[in-house]
């Protein structure tokens, strides 16, 4: 089908008529997106072991406070989102607030954060694609070909071939599979947790542990470094909910329906993860000894280890669920950055062959591009690093906390001649914003200045830096340098012509 880019040329500071389709999605539908772009299952399976492993039984309140900014950061985009709706968010918000280069590196920052985690979701689907198929065979071998560096490599990338198959169909395939296997994921992890419940009050665990209502008392994280660490893996879990925003012109009922999905998504997702949270530490226990929480020999898929022991024979819905999981968010998670491609491009931040969209409304070139980047970077890590998985969710919670506070900042500053024409503007527009960006830049700091260390991630290194720290940080100073060389191909952006700066009234 042909692309067409004639009708899509940039406009003067004018959000909208990229040439997305219109009214594609209802609010249950975006709700179900939203849910599944951030997969529940899929990202407490690899998160929950370290994060154990950094606060011990403090792992619930972490969680609280981990969504406290991320809720903060929620209603900063809602209300950017109902002023200027528009697919490029971060970067098209932080461009009118703080001009070019602020609203350029905040598009950066997103497009980062997103090809990490499609890579990381790549990672987890072969993982548990392989747990899954022996559990069905009763053949544990087959469990260790994800262990294989080339059998991995290259179920991953079909795993990616198939996710661009069905993006590039557009958004109504994606949301006929999605509700479907968004009711399998989250019917499957409440199951886990009742029976997880049921059983840690039977005592049917050597480790398990009454519950505390000390677990939700913060003074009780043993240090700084590990409660910033803890968030940082926090806010990785949280992440994702944003998606249902950056389709704000393609959803019926515009901006409303999209900050409506955006905010219930995120309530419905905090109460799935204290559920699994609260019942795996009651069944597991908090230590490193057997099916401790913080045991590192299943750190990286703690929910494997303890499938079995919670369900028993139900245990193969826990690893398909975990496939399924990360397998749909892969898909559902390219909507993201391919609609920040094409309206960076569409501002004329980028090369316009990216804001084309086919007959379906569907920017086709930025999908495959940002497939393309993701699956060569997971081959990178995957030769990098010794545990690619938690190595690659440190990362990205850095690139989150970015782009989140540049955003929330932004709506602080785009907003800052209407903080005091009502009680609700100084919270909305103001307090809690102000708030939510000045956390997520504390998380973010601290995360950057332990992450020098290899010792924070798996250990991997290179010139005795961390990995981590090499590519939350590196990526970023690659996007300053791929900044300067698209600013002397597309001036016109640069000097804020086509995203003028601007202030709400």
């Amino acid at each position: 089908m042909a692309l067409n880019t004639m009708e899509n040329m940039p406009g003067t500071g004018e959000v909208g008529k990229k040439g997305l389709k219109a009214g594609q999605v209802g609010l249950l539908s975006i709700i179900v997106l939203g849910i599944v772009t951030v997969a529940p299952a899929y990202t407490i399976a690899p998160s929950i072991g370290p994060i154990a492993a950094q606060v011990g039984p403090q792992m619930p309140i972490v969680l609280l406070v981990g969504f406290v900014p991320m809720f903060m950061v929620a209603l900063a985009y809602k209300e950017l989102n109902a002023a200027l709706p528009d697919s490029g968010t971060t970067f098209t918000w932080a461009s009118k607030a703080f001009g070019p280069w602020v609203g350029w590196m905040g598009g950066w920052g997103f497009l980062a954060a997103n090809i990490i985690v499609l890579s990381n979701l790549a990672g987890v689907a072969v993982d548990f694609f392989y747990r899954f198929v022996a559990d069905l065979t009763g053949n544990e071998a087959i469990a260790e070909l994800s262990q294989d560096k080339l059998v991995n490599v290259v179920t991953c990338l079909v795993f990616m071939a198939v996710a661009l198959w069905v993006s590039i169909r557009g958004l109504e395939t994606t949301r006929n599979v999605q509700v479907v296997l968004v009711v399998f994921q989250v019917g499957v992890m409440l199951l886990y947790s009742a029976m997880a419940l049921q059983k840690a009050i039977e005592g049917a665990s050597e480790t398990s542990v009454p519950f505390d209502w000390s677990w939700f008392d913060p003074s009780q994280i043993p240090s700084g470094g590990a409660l910033a660490a803890a968030l940082s893996l926090s806010i990785f879990l949280y992440w994702g909910w944003d998606m249902c925003l950056s389709m704000a012109e393609e959803t019926k009922g515009g901006h409303h329906t999209a900050g409506v999905g955006a905010t219930v998504t995120a309530a419905v997702i905090l109460a799935i993860y204290l559920a699994t949270t609260i019942a795996s530490l009651m069944f597991a226990g908090p230590g490193e000894e057997g099916l401790g929480l913080s045991n590192p020999d299943n750190s990286e898929n703690m929910l494997t280890a303890l499938a079995g022991p919670v369900m028993g024979p139900l245990a193969i819905l826990l690893s398909l669920t975990v496939l399924t999981s990360s397998a749909s968010s892969l898909q559902s998670t390219m909507v993201g950055p391919a609609r920040a491609l094409q309206a960076m491009a569409f501002y004329d931040a980028l090369p316009a062959r990216l804001r084309a969209v086919d007959g379906k409304g569907v920017p086709r070139v930025a999908v495959l591009l940002a497939g393309g980047i993701s699956a060569a970077f997971y081959v990178a890590m995957r030769l990098l690093s010794d545990n690619v998985l938690n190595d690659t969710i440190m990362a990205l919670g850095m690139m989150v906390c970015f782009y989140y506070a540049v955003t929330a900042f932004a709506c602080v500053w785009y907003f800052r001649r209407t903080w005091f024409g009502s009680a609700r503007h100084a919270v909305m527009r103001l307090a809690l914003p102000l708030l939510g960006g000045i956390g997520l830049t504390a998380v973010f700091v601290q995360t950057a200045v332990d992450s020098i260390d290899p010792a924070f991630g798996s250990g991997s290194e290179i010139g005795g830096v961390g990995l981590v720290f090499i590519v939350g940080v590196g990526i970023l100073a690659l996007g300053v340098l791929v900044m300067l060389a698209v600013r002397g191909r597309h001036p016109e952006f640069f000097r804020g012509r086509t995203v003028p700066l601007e202030a709400a009234e």
